[in-house]
Parts: structure tokens; sequence; C-alpha cells
């Protein structure tokens, strides 16, 4: 089997694929995997890093209005084409996978026109504009969250890291407060904004430190690599309060937690339902409100709570999240119903099928572009090819 994964620029295209990569490894471990990227996106580091080959071809952005960058974007997107494919006739590609970003477009085109199956992954509820195209070139669309709408969309889940969707918090917790130098016997909140952290999360957090401590609230903060160069121990009246300017093991971390405080981005909501970790979202400001819809099954179903990024604040944080870190039994209540939301095997589901595709075992009809809808598949949705 050979395999062509299509999505890069961001972590939540990236990790995904690699995640579907692994899964289809212990399908077949001969299963041949190229990884199409930029030279500009997170795939340089986080594709060798797991032993998978990539493929790079150029970024196709698209402007977001109508200026004359537009003129550019034939010329780019054909030799972005004619890269994707020239990857994709050296490996002899059975099937095309696309997560989205830059370079899910090209690999769809270029699968289109020898046409190799493909396959179409949407982690968020608003599908981008990449994968709004792709759904219209195959019968196969898979998505993340249970309310995305495109089109032939299957709820699946977002494949995730083994180290993450195999993890027994409650065996590791011990375990895991001890590598972080934490106390065994605390409320713990785990507090992190995503790869970069966030400003005012990790503001509001540091002035709510004597809060913690007067509540007995232990803290692991993830502040990100540019707010911190070396960990700190901010330990007060012996209530550990560590903040860290990133984690490698971010399964420890959550075996670690009682509960998060995070943005809630897609792979962020799908890895908190997996292990059954709570959250506290602050989803991003900016945006679509993407971000707010993918935590909002997760509170209706008592999973967590929703804080907007503006109402964020030490009194938030005194009047709701404490009490709540405190309560022993609404904490355990907010466990399960988190857990009861989350996808495992979204890794093995969608490799299953993946190679069922590709084996030619899933009918995969003639599809061309509806005339009516062709336009619309390049409406610009503020996402670029996201």
């Amino acid at each position: 089997m050979r395999v062509a994964l299509a999505g890069g620029g961001t972590a939540g295209h990236i990790e995904p694929a690699l995640s579907l990569a692994d899964a289809l490894r212990r399908i077949d471990p001969g299963t041949e995997i190229i990884c199409l990227g930029t030279e500009r996106g997170l795939e340089t580091r986080l594709v060798p890093m797991r032993g998978y080959e990539l493929g790079l071809i150029p970024a196709v952005p698209l402007p977001r209005k109508i200026t004359p960058q537009l003129l550019s974007v034939p010329g780019k997107l054909a030799g972005a084409l004619s890269a994707a494919g020239d990857h994709l006739d050296r490996i002899q590609a059975d099937v095309v996978v696309g997560f989205g970003g830059y370079v899910a477009t090209p690999g769809y085109l270029a699968a289109r026109r020898r046409r190799i199956p493909i396959v179409v992954h949407e982690a968020n509820p608003l599908p981008g504009l990449a994968n709004r195209l792709g759904a219209r070139l195959t019968p196969h669309v898979y998505t993340g969250h249970p309310h995305t709408q495109i089109r032939n969309g299957r709820f699946v889940g977002i494949p995730l890291r083994r180290q993450i969707s195999t993890l027994d918090r409650l065996a590791m917790g011990d375990k895991a407060r001890a590598y972080f130098g934490l106390r065994h016997d605390l409320p713990t909140l785990l507090i992190f904004g995503g790869s970069q952290g966030a400003q005012r999360i990790n503001e509001t957090a540091f002035a709510a430190r004597g809060a913690f401590r007067d509540n007995g609230v232990q803290v692991l903060h993830v502040v990100g690599p540019k707010n911190a160069e070396e960990p700190q121990d901010l330990t007060q009246d012996g209530i550990p309060y560590v903040a860290v300017p990133y984690v490698d093991r971010m399964d420890m971390a959550y075996a670690a937690a009682d509960m998060a405080m995070c943005r809630s981005g897609a792979m962020t909501c799908a890895e908190l339902t997996a292990v059954g970790l709570p959250g506290a979202f602050v989803p991003l400001a900016i945006g679509n409100g993407e971000q707010a819809l993918n935590a909002e099954p997760i509170v209706q179903a008592g999973g967590g709570l929703m804080v907007h990024n503006a109402d964020i604040s030490v009194e938030w944080i005194t009047d709701r999240l404490i009490p709540l870190l405190t309560d022993t039994d609404r904490v355990v209540a907010m466990s399960e119903a988190a857990s009861r939301m989350g996808r495992r095997d979204a890794d093995m589901e969608l490799a299953r099928e993946v190679a069922a595709i590709a084996r030619g075992e899933r009918p995969t009809p003639d599809m061309p572009i509806p005339a009516d809808e062709g336009d619309d598949a390049f409406e610009d949705d503020g996402k670029d090819l996201r």
C-alpha cells in the first residue's frame, strides 16, 4: 500500500496525518507513506522527527479579498500541482488523504488528474476551503466533529497519538505529578494555550496565583516557549505552581491534572475528551468562532465549561473555576461526561477505511464538480486554503 498524506502548516493538520500514518503502519508495516508539505510549515520538523518522508511542494495561499495578488494564484497553483503530481507518480500512490492546509488543494487536484482515490478528513466544525473543494471530488469524507457540515461527511473523530489515546489517567496520576514536581494530594489545574501559549490566559493565571494558593489548588502552567526560557517553581506556602515553557509529554501533563484551562482547538478538544479530562475552555477570540463551536458539545454534555476570552479574569477563576476544582464529586462527574464524548480509536477506524479504499474495496464513482456548485467550492471563507 502506497499512501500520500496532504496536510501541512499547523499542528492541527499535521498531527492527525501522522497519527493516521502510524495506524496504517500498524495495519501493514510495509505501507509506503509520503507526507506532502511546504518549506515554511511545522511539517519540516514534525514529519522527519516521526520517521516519515516529506515531499515538498510550493505553498499556494489564497488572498482573503479580491486583490491584484489573485493574478499570481493560477501560476503558483500550477507549480504546486506539478510538484504534488511528481511525488504521487514517484511512489505510485494508491490513495491520497488530505487534512486541509496549503498543500491539500494541490494534492487533491493532482490525485484527481491521475484518477487516484481521494480521502478527505475535516477536523473542524466549519470546513476550510481546501476540504470543501476536496469533498466535491470524492465520496470518502470523514469528520472530526459530530456537527461538521460537509458533503458526504461521516463522523469518525480525530486521529490521535497512541501516547494520548491509550492513556490511563488514573493509573498514571501519581507518577505524572511526581514527574512535574507536584504533590499527589492536591487538586491540580493544567493551564496551556497551544504551542505558543496564550497571553490572556497566561496573564490571568499568574494574577490568580494567590487565589490558587489560598484554596489549596496546585498548578502546572505551560506558558509557551516564547514566554519563558526555563521552568519556574513559583511554590508558595507549600502549594506548587510550576511554570514551564513547553511540555514534550502531554500525556503526563494530562495524567497529572484534574482539569485543564486552555484554548479549544479541535485537537485540544479531541485529546481532552479521549483522556476524560474536563476543560475550562477559553476560545480564541479571533477568527470565525470555530473554537467555541469545538467546545460547545463538550460543555453541553457536562464535560467542561466555557468562558469568552474577554471575560476570563481573576474573579472568574475565584468564583467559578476554583470552587469546581475543589469539589471532587463534580470533577469526577465532568471527567466521566468528557470521556463519553471522546473517540480513542479514530486513528484505526480511519486507517481501516483508507486501506480499504486503497485496495479498491470502497466504490469511487466518477464525481465531476457540479456546474452550479463549482464556483461555491472556491468561495472565500476567510481561511485561505486552510
